[in-house]
């Protein structure tokens, strides 16, 4: 372990969070609430002070093999959350820090899920911190580093692998800095691009900029206590509901359209399937629904917001569907599973991994069924290695076992079997909502305090890919010198 090159990276991103805190206290200067401010000014400052401690002296030795990667990725993720929690817990807003803890998790995870009952009490500081932190960790804290500090390929490879979702990490760019630069523009050109078309539609700015944090990032953090549906407005619907879409596909298509790579964009079979899963959804479930709506046109409308925002992990709501019939709801949860495309700001499985999966399983019947024919599995056109096939297996396999365990751990809490099997589905697969106590409309506040630490863990293995959170708990990842062998394949 490279702990010096470890407290470098760590320095570095402590005083990006010092300079992101300086948005929610322009926020709450705005609004003149200076006591906000203060709650985020002191935070920042010590953020800043270990920032500058730890990040003045560049490392002689800046290599960062893999489990560097692991640690650094993991590490940064939880120190942001705690030291983004400090504003909610100084302004009192969250007096407790567990809850705000749960809930800056929760926000810079993109999950969504809240152990708040009244949002709309909050400061328009505060309010836009917790969904600001949805746009940060949309695209990835250290993808975010890699745009802005001077950074070798080198040094951030295992860095963007250990944070980017997905069975696979590859470069846009000869550069991966440059790959880093290009995804954070078109982020926010797409970002910027909502909030002009929700304030054309009336929405005033402070609460477009709210959803389209919350959409960017596929998180769902609303100002409104009944989230998108308290606008009671089909165009909103519309506009956020088309645009939760777009932010569940792979950010690499749009760099191909930008290129003019039409082609390769829209040739893509995991895009393919997304959409065809969205269209099978919402169909079926207008159809299941249809009875409780004054027109299928309606609807159709409901179902497919309803859709956009659980396949990609988003969690807003204009619609209770806790009051679905059960067809409706069993196929809300299993989209909460399967999550949107690899590569983009969603949670879950990812329609990648589930495509592979499926088409080992069928390879595997095939072998069966004719011991001697030679098969590959195949994903966008190109044959699977068996380390990308045995790396899809391990992920599922731990993630069930993570689930299970999560699940077997929170029901000590003493809630019903829906209620806890769909707050560790919600917030493992990074969604927000899930059925019954923490519906759409419901919260995580009646939960234990060990409850919601173990509910945050599980949001933050989520959205790394399970692997640097449970590598923190490894003995071996923080010995100071290992077989030069085991170096030499990290690299």
């Amino acid at each position: 372990m490279n702990y010096k090159m470890v407290g470098f990276v760590l320095g570095r991103i402590f005083l990006i969070e010092a300079a992101l805190m300086l948005f929610p206290m322009g926020c709450a200067a705005i609004y003149g609430e200076w006591s906000v401010v203060l709650s985020f000014l002191w935070p920042a400052l010590i953020v800043l002070a270990l920032g500058l401690i730890t990040s003045l002296r560049t490392p002689q030795n800046t290599k960062i093999y893999a489990r560097d990667g692991l640690a650094i990725v993991a590490l940064v993720w939880v120190l942001m959350s705690v030291f983004g929690a400090m504003p909610f817990v100084i302004s009192g807003e969250i007096p407790s820090f567990v809850d705000a803890f749960f809930e800056t998790v929760s926000g810079f995870t993109t999950t969504g899920s809240t152990i708040l009952t009244d949002v709309e009490a909050l400061s328009h500081g505060t309010l836009f911190w917790r969904s600001f932190s949805h746009w940060i960790g949309g695209m990835g804290v250290l993808v975010f580093a890699m745009a802005v500090l001077p950074m070798t390929d080198g040094r951030a490879m295992h860095l963007m692998r250990a944070e980017v979702p997905g069975p696979t990490c590859g470069k846009i760019s000869s550069k991966l800095s440059d790959s880093a630069k290009i995804l954070y523009a078109i982020y926010l050109v797409m970002t910027v691009i909502e909030t002009i078309l929700l304030c054309a539609g009336g929405m005033p700015l402070f609460d477009a900029l709210i959803h389209a944090f919350g959409t960017a990032g596929t998180g769902g953090f609303s100002n409104k206590a009944l989230s998108v549906g308290a606008y009671n407005s089909p165009y909103f619907e519309i506009v956020i509901g088309v645009f939760m879409l777009l932010f569940g596909i792979n950010f690499n298509l749009y760099y191909f359209l930008l290129l003019r790579h039409f082609r390769e964009a829209f040739a893509s079979e995991e895009m393919h399937v997304y959409l065809g899963i969205v269209a099978f959804s919402t169909l079926t479930i207008t159809a299941n629904i249809a009875s409780m709506y004054d027109s299928v046109g309606t609807a159709l409308r409901t179902a497919f917001f309803q859709v956009s925002s659980i396949v990609t992990t988003t969690g807003y709501a204009t619609a209770d569907f806790n009051l679905w019939p059960t067809y409706s709801r069993i196929v809300i949860v299993i989209l909460t599973f399967v999550g949107a495309c690899a590569g983009s700001t969603a949670g879950g499985l990812k329609v990648s991994r589930v495509i592979i999966l499926f088409k080992a399983a069928r390879q595997d019947l095939n072998k069966m069924l004719h011991s001697h024919a030679v098969t590959t599995v195949r994903f966008e056109g190109k044959p699977l290695d068996e380390k990308t096939l045995r790396g899809v297996h391990n992920y599922f396999n731990i993630y069930m076992l993570l689930l299970t365990l999560s699940v077997l751990l929170l029901s000590l809490d003493g809630f019903d079997l829906v209620t806890t099997f769909t707050s560790v589905a919600t917030c493992l697969n990074n969604v927000g909502p899930g059925l019954e106590m923490v519906g759409p409309m419901g919260s995580f506040a009646d939960f234990s305090a060990p409850a919601k630490l173990l509910l945050a863990f599980d949001m933050l293995a989520g959205r790394l890919e399970l692997y640097p959170m449970l590598a923190l708990f490894a003995p071996r990842l923080w010995r100071k010198r290992i077989n030069a062998m085991h170096e030499a394949r990290a690299k």
